[in-house]
């Protein structure tokens, strides 16, 4: 009897020793915050985020497309590659992380006039300082992580480095992506798309909140957290220093009338 309570005590005591220097990690990323971990951390979100998203098909099984039928014969989510992105249909509108195939809806009118309007505000910036950057807004393939497994489309873009845009593609991370949330892809933008930019060295991200009139601003190379703007705001572009603005106030007030008819 005392054995086997020393024993016990011994257990006991290796268990906390052990959970003492190993801290719990989070399971997942928050909304909207971006708490500084390393690269190898955000990766492992990511990671886990796509495992539980391909377990959710799984167990609710959706209908294929007969673009993708021939290819579900032989391969699984997580090992598509870019040959497989490169032969559906051009009016098929996916993106692909790590070898997994995500649809993505078509966008919704305030949607598109958001990205729009963005777009127009960085090219007047651009042109008017002769600047050599471009603002692109979707669709365009980018190759996220520069490799065969990774093709995204970001709402808008922009890119300096002329030298990413290959074969009609861009070819790494852009300088500033901004998304605009659907019901759609919210979840994606908002946690794995996240962590997917920062590691690819984008700097600076926007996430546009249409619903509830907010932007997120994350400028990577100065903090891992979002500076909040409404759509009543003037909101600056990091990567020009602050000398290029957006102003939100502006573009609600021409959409104010749609939201109606939503």
């Amino acid at each position: 009897m005392r054995e086997n309570k020393t024993n016990a005590a011994k257990t006991e005591k290796n268990q906390k020793a052990g959970k003492a220097g190993k801290p719990d990690m989070p399971n997942k990323m928050e909304e909207y915050s971006f708490e500084e971990t390393k690269s190898s951390e955000i990766a492992e979100a990511a990671e886990q985020y796509i495992l539980s998203r391909y377990r959710e098909e799984e167990l609710s099984p959706r209908p294929v497309s007969e673009a993708l039928a021939e290819y579900a014969r032989t391969k699984i989510q997580g090992r598509y590659t870019l040959e497989d992105y490169l032969a559906l249909p051009e009016e098929r509108r996916v993106e692909m992380i790590d070898g997994v195939i995500y649809d993505m809806a078509a966008p919704t009118y305030i949607h598109q006039i958001l990205g729009d309007k963005i777009r127009t505000a960085f090219d007047l910036y651009i042109e008017r300082k002769h600047g050599f950057c471009i603002a692109v807004t979707s669709p365009v393939d980018v190759q996220l992580d520069c490799d065969d497994k990774t093709v995204v489309q970001p709402d808008v873009m922009i890119v300096c480095d002329r030298s990413k845009l290959r074969k009609g593609r861009v070819y790494g991370g852009p300088d500033l992506v901004v998304e605009v949330l659907s019901p759609s892809t919210s979840k994606k933008d908002r946690n794995l798309k996240l962590a997917k930019y920062k590691i690819a060295g984008v700097r600076e991200y926007w996430i546009i909140d249409p619903k509830r009139k907010c932007i997120y601003v994350y400028e990577f190379e100065k903090s891992d957290s979002a500076a909040v703007y409404s759509f009543e705001d003037i909101v600056p572009v990091g990567i020009y220093g602050g000398d290029c603005k957006v102003d939100f106030a502006r573009i609600y007030e021409q959409i104010r009338p749609l939201y109606e008819t939503m």
